[in-house]
């Protein structure tokens, strides 16, 4: 007898979830040779919505003399993307760690969501490059991004 019991699916991701976003055109550039968007283009969606997050003075997580690496990131990519379009960068704050935090983001082309995924930030000293605790204003701005999906 096969061990392959059903899998609840999880529920697909909502756009509500994720309470910082960011429009991105899909460009002609952006498609491999099937005629969909290439799946590395999907990771600089991913970048653009989490600069957008950390680089805006108003909601910027800047901290003097640090600063913040991606050291791993996770796709599932869910539907194929096309030109032309346009899609819209869902970012959220997933968890806090003492010197890392991950983010949750999934990008959206109209109601549907094409991909989802995580990534993890970690703050370097500017100077020794060696991890450092999250500084407690970073984590008071982060907070406020908290995801808001089950």
């Amino acid at each position: 007898m096969s061990g392959n019991a059903a899998r609840p699916r999880k529920p697909a991701p909502q756009l509500a979830d994720y309470p910082h976003r960011v429009a991105e055109i899909i460009r002609f550039g952006d498609l491999d040779a099937q005629g969909h968007v290439n799946n590395a283009v999907f990771a600089t969606y991913f970048e653009s919505g989490r600069v957008a997050l950390f680089r805006d003075p108003d909601l910027g997580i800047g901290v003097a003399n640090a600063t913040f690496v991606l050291v791993r990131q996770e796709i599932d990519f869910l539907r194929e993307l096309r030109w032309p379009g346009n899609v819209v960068v869902g970012t959220a704050l997933a968890e806090l760690g003492r010197t890392s935090f991950t983010m949750a983001q999934a990008i959206f082309n109209g109601d549907e969501c094409a991909a989802a995924g995580r990534a993890i930030l970690v703050m370097l000293d500017a100077t020794t490059r060696r991890p450092q605790p999250l500084a407690p204003a970073a984590v008071a701005r982060l907070e406020r991004w908290k995801y808001r999906g089950a």
